[in-house]
């Protein structure tokens, strides 16, 4: 996979979370996983 790949599934995935993070796993200079986690805010 290209790294315009990598910045295309990173940017979908910027717009499409509100609350999470996004962690880009590296090993020897490469990219090897994206991993994505939502949160859900409640107000009370």
């Amino acid at each position: 996979m290209a790294e315009k790949d990598y910045m295309d599934i990173i940017k979908q995935m910027m717009e499409e979370i509100k609350f999470g993070q996004i962690v880009i796993v590296i090993q020897d200079g490469k990219v090897v996983q994206i991993e994505q986690n939502k949160k859900i805010r409640i107000k009370n």
